[in-house]
C-alpha cells in the first residue's frame, strides 16, 4: 500500500518518544491512507483552533471557562460535529479528515478536543469509556466529564450510569475507574482497532491487515491482535506468518482455552507452507 514505509517509519519515531505526541502519531497513522497529508498543515490547524478559543479568553481563565469557550468555538462556531448520518465511513477516523471535514467519532473528536485544549494551557484527557470514547477535565473539588461527539456536552453520573448500562448491560456496575485517563498509546490502539472493524466489515483484508500491523506496534503482546492477524494472514495465504503469530499467541497464553485447536492450526499451516514453497 503507498505510503505505508514512510507512514510506519515515522510512527515508529514517533512512538520511542516519551511522552508520545498523539497529534503527530495519529497523522502518521492517517498517512498510510494519505501519502501525501501535509503534516506540518494540521498542527498548525490545531494551533489556530486554539488561537481562536484563547482569543476570547482572558489570561489564567479557569479551567471551566476554557472548557465552556472550548465548546462555543469547536463546536458552534467551528461547527465540528459527531457524524451520526455516516457514522462507519473510515474517514472518521483520520486525524486529517475530521479536520478538513470537521465531522468524526468519539474517539477522533475527543483527539481534537484534548490537542486543541491542551494549546489552551489545560490538561483535557481520554477516557476509553465502554462503547464511547469521553475526554475529562480536572476541576477544583473534581473533574468535568465531556462528550465531543454531542458537542461537548457535560456528563452527570447519573447519565454516565445510564450510558454504561446501555452498552454493557447490568452485568458491570459502575466504578470510578472507568474514568480513568487513558494514556496514548491505548488511544492509538483504540484508533486502530476501529479501523481494522470497518475494514473486516468491508471486506477489505489488505486494509485490515495494515491496521492490525501498526496495533501490533503499538502493542506487541496483544493476543485478540496477533489472532486477527493470523486469521488475516491465512486469507492473504501467508502461511508461514499466520503459524508465528498463533506461536506467539501460545507461548503468551499456554492456558488457553483453545490451545490444542491453536496448536493444530499451526501444525496445518506449517505443513501448508511447504507444500506453497
Amino acid at each position: 500500500m503507498d505510503g505505508s514505509e514512510a507512514s510506519r517509519r515515522l510512527l515508529r519515531r514517533y512512538l520511542s518518544q516519551e511522552p508520545i505526541d498523539l497529534a503527530r502519531a495519529a497523522l502518521a497513522i492517517a498517512r498510510e491512507e494519505y501519502p501525501d497529508l501535509d503534516e506540518a498543515g494540521y498542527l498548525r490547524l490545531l494551533d489556530k483552533l486554539a488561537e481562536g478559543v484563547q482569543s476570547a479568553l482572558p489570561t489564567g481563565a479557569s479551567p471551566e471557562r476554557v472548557v465552556g469557550r472550548l465548546n462555543t468555538y469547536l463546536f458552534h462556531e467551528m461547527g465540528f460535529a459527531g457524524n451520526q448520518v455516516e457514522y462507519y465511513d473510515p474517514r472518521n477516523s483520520f486525524l486529517n479528515e475530521v479536520l478538513d471535514r470537521r465531522l468524526g467519532i468519539p474517539l477522533t473528536l475527543s483527539l481534537v478536543y484534548m490537542e486543541v485544549g491542551r494549546r489552551c494551557g489545560i490538561r483535557v484527557d481520554g477516557v476509553g469509556f465502554p462503547g464511547h470514547f469521553l475526554c475529562k477535565v480536572q476541576i477544583e473539588g473534581g473533574e468535568l466529564v465531556i462528550d465531543p461527539f454531542r458537542r461537548g456536552r457535560l456528563l452527570g453520573l447519573e447519565e454516565i450510569k445510564r450510558r454504561l448500562k446501555a452498552a454493557v448491560g447490568d452485568q458491570v456496575k459502575f466504578d470510578p475507574r472507568l474514568l480513568r485517563a487513558a494514556r496514548p498509546r491505548e488511544i492509538l490502539v483504540r484508533m486502530l482497532q476501529n479501523l481494522r472493524s470497518l475494514y473486516q466489515e468491508r471486506n477489505d483484508v489488505p486494509r485490515a491487515l495494515s491496521a492490525v500491523d501498526r496495533l501490533l506496534m503499538l502493542a506487541p503482546d496483544n493476543i485478540r491482535g496477533l489472532r486477527e492477524r493470523a486469521q488475516l494472514y491465512e486469507q492473504l495465504g501467508g502461511s508461514d506468518a499466520a503459524a508465528a503469530d498463533l506461536e506467539k499467541v501460545l507461548q503468551l497464553e499456554p492456558g488457553a482455552s483453545d490451545a490444542p485447536a491453536l496448536r493444530a492450526r499451526v501444525l496445518r499451516l506449517r505443513v501448508a507452507s511447504r507444500f506453497l514453497n
